[in-house]
């Protein structure tokens, strides 16, 4: 009987080297579990980059994709979540057909009512924007298909935060900080 899958959010940091990114994925690819999104961004501290990755999976293979993703020399640190100890947003750029916008009131109510903000207008096309949860991205997608309006559209992948007081990286580095002054008192 095959476990139940639960949609999980890895956070990793690691320092910025090349191929790191080529490694991460590989230990996905070796566990056949498919990467949903991911996005990869600087962190808050100069020269750590925070990997933002989803899937579902059981517990038990993303406890193994953490625990080898550790492993690799430049992951400082991983962590997985599951959607309530979080705080997630998603961001997405819809064009529209300007002429299909101006002929349709409808177009600009349903933009208005799903809380997103045009950006850009000019005759050919009207760029509206988007931030939120996957859902509400979803959801102003189809209405705005529905009036066949939508020239392209994309979305970004998920960025998260804990909500843990503690940052797991600050305490890590801190630790490690202090192991490093303890050796070099030792020498």
């Amino acid at each position: 009987m095959e476990q139940e899958k639960t949609f999980y959010t890895l956070i990793v940091f690691s320092e910025n080297f090349a191929g790191l990114l080529n490694q991460v994925t590989a230990v996905f690819t070796r566990r056949q579990v498919n990467i949903e999104s991911l996005n990869v961004s600087a962190s808050s501290i100069k020269g750590v980059h925070k990997y933002t990755i989803t899937c579902w999976s059981t517990e038990e293979q993303i406890q193994l994709i953490t625990k080898q993703i550790e492993k690799r020399i430049d992951v400082l640190q991983a962590h997985y979540f599951t959607d309530d100890e979080i705080f997630i947003q998603e961001v997405a750029l819809y064009k529209l057909s300007t002429p299909a916008v101006l002929e349709n009131p409808a177009v600009s109510s349903a933009v208005r009512h799903h809380g997103a903000q045009i950006v850009e207008v000019n005759p050919t096309y009207t760029v509206v924007s988007k931030k939120g949860l996957t859902d509400d991205i979803m959801s102003l997608y189809y209405a705005l298909n529905d009036y066949n309006c939508v020239l392209q559209y994309v979305r970004s992948g998920r960025i998260a935060i804990t909500k843990s007081c503690t940052e797991y990286l600050d305490a890590f580095l801190e630790e490690r900080r202090r192991i490093h002054e303890e050796q070099q008192k030792q020498k």
